[in-house]
């Protein structure tokens, strides 16, 4: 089986769900009586469709996951998370306003995984190259997160593990 990282790292906004969490929803959120999660509009929000599956995947493979958002909209993310049943999957989470190199910083401090045992899906250019040059295996996430943008990313992350 080819090498797996060590913690996976997830953007939310356009990479988990198709929308910003502090300009595009308006939080706080809930789970109406159809079971549908909405905002204080009444706006129904949801995930990519694939979502939970790659989460699955990943849980099933041992692989830890993350979060690292640069959102202001702190806790609409985080009550997203919960609504959403995601919170079972992340070890950690960092979501405050910043730098993603801050987020992978204390990543690293609490997890103690070198940046070059990490994978990290992002929708954002800038935030791919601020974060590749930490050494991370940094995935441009294009239509939201997907099964396929999954495995790519894992087979990219084998390969950089056998580079000299």
């Amino acid at each position: 089986m080819a090498k797996l990282p060590k913690l996976a790292v997830f953007d939310l906004d356009y990479t988990l769900w198709p929308f910003w969490v502090d300009t595009h929803v308006d939080p706080p959120f809930h789970r109406s009586s159809d079971g549908a999660i909405r905002d204080s509009r009444g706006q129904s929000v949801r995930l990519y469709q694939e979502v939970p599956a790659v989460l699955d995947r990943l849980q099933g493979l041992g692989v830890p996951v993350a979060a690292a958002s640069r959102t202001g909209e702190v806790e609409g993310a985080n009550q997203l998370l919960e609504l959403f049943g995601l919170v079972r999957y992340f070890v950690h989470r960092e979501i405050y306003p910043g730098s993603k190199v801050t987020h992978f910083e204390r990543l690293h401090q609490k997890t103690g995984v070198p940046f070059s045992q990490m994978i990290f899906f992002d929708d954002e250019k800038r935030n791919i190259v601020d974060v590749t040059a930490l050494g991370v295996t940094c995935v441009h996430v294009k239509n939201g997160m997907s099964l396929q943008t999954l495995t790519q990313g894992l087979e990219m992350f084998a390969k950089a593990q056998v580079r000299p």
